[in-house]
């Protein structure tokens, strides 16, 4: 196939092109670099089978050739990067999508969208299954990412319904792994950072708030199993459906195009995951509390039935194994 993905000097643009280019596929990536960086990609440039575009895909957006697939990865992703750009953040969810669809539409190409576990808010169940609609703040300051990717998720359904699109939402949660950058201010990436540094590691709030990480490479895989899935695959084409119910009230989207949670279950707390940073650098950082910033979720952990049931899939990397990898590659770059 010849892939274009947005964002794709991104930490996960960058991986997803590495893992469909060794599956044989052509990948053009496009990124405006606010966030992505051109060091992610500089090991593919000079490939006979991808190529970079350096853009906005708010502005008008036009690619030469046929494309069988679009991945819509362009975004910040930390809450560093929204807060400090909410308005490039609510314009890349909204414009950036409505030109990625349209590109889609006009090529006759899949569209995936990559969503993000932050359309749930501060969820009110845990572990959260696609079905459940979120408990989010729009006017926070963070809610100008929740609500960004919120409406890219509805307007992707909208192509999809009203104009025959096939399209994908993948649901992201937390993910660590080489080529995150020193400063994004996300905890795996801050924790090592200030561990191989011999800084205080920060915890914003008591530290007992949960979150789940899934590793960069189960991830990608996820991610290109629910790109090339059949697109009439349901829940009852895979599993008996009544047999994962008994589990749970909350009924599962049927079909491959409804939204899909792509994360590892394994829930700990902050600190617990400082203690295991702190654990596997050696360091001897001490923990430092800070305020916790407003709205920030209490739990994060994703329900990942239907990615068992529609892709067969789930993590393979242990969290300490992963963090090992993660490390050596900070330990390069700090």
């Amino acid at each position: 196939m010849r892939i274009l993905i947005t964002g794709g000097a991104g930490f996960l643009g960058s991986h997803l092109s590495d893992m469909l280019i060794g599956k044989g596929h052509e990948v053009v990536a496009v990124d405006n670099l606010i966030t992505g960086r051109a060091e992610n990609i500089a090991h593919l440039m000079g490939h006979p089978r991808f190529s970079f575009i350096k853009y906005n895909v708010c502005d008008y957006l036009h690619v030469d050739g046929p494309l069988d697939a679009i991945l819509h990865f362009a975004s910040p992703a930390s809450p560093q990067d929204y807060l400090e750009m909410p308005i490039a953040t609510l314009k890349v969810g909204a414009l950036g999508t409505h030109k990625a669809l349209g590109l889609a539409k006009a090529k006759g190409a899949r569209l995936l969208l990559a969503s993000t576990s932050e359309v749930y808010g501060d969820p009110l169940v845990n572990p959260q299954p696609e079905s459940y609609w979120g408990n989010v703040n729009p006017i926070s300051p963070r809610g100008v990412y929740d609500e960004a990717k919120r409406f890219a998720e509805a307007i992707t359904m909208a192509y999809h319904r009203y104009h025959g699109l096939d399209t994908r939402i993948v649901r992201i949660f937390n993910t660590y792994g080489p080529r995150m950058r020193p400063n994004d201010g996300r905890v795996v990436s801050n924790f090592i950072v200030q561990a191989l540094q011999g800084k205080p590691l920060t915890i914003f709030g008591d530290g007992t708030q949960t979150r789940s990480f899934c590793y960069a490479d189960d991830l990608v895989r996820g991610i290109t199993d629910l790109l090339v899935a059949d697109s009439d695959k349901t829940v009852d084409q895979r599993t008996d459906r009544s047999t994962f119910l008994t589990k749970s009230s909350q009924p599962l989207p049927e079909t491959i195009h409804d939204p899909v949670n792509i994360g590892n279950p394994r829930e700990l707390t902050v600190k617990d995951i400082a203690e295991l940073v702190l654990r596997l650098t050696g360091s001897k950082s001490a923990i430092e509390y800070r305020p916790l910033p407003a709205d920030d979720p209490k739990v994060r952990r994703p329900d990942i039935r239907r990615a068992k049931m529609l892709l067969g899939w789930e993590p393979q990397v242990e969290l300490e194994d992963g963090l090992r990898k993660t490390i050596e590659y900070f330990r390069q770059v700090v």
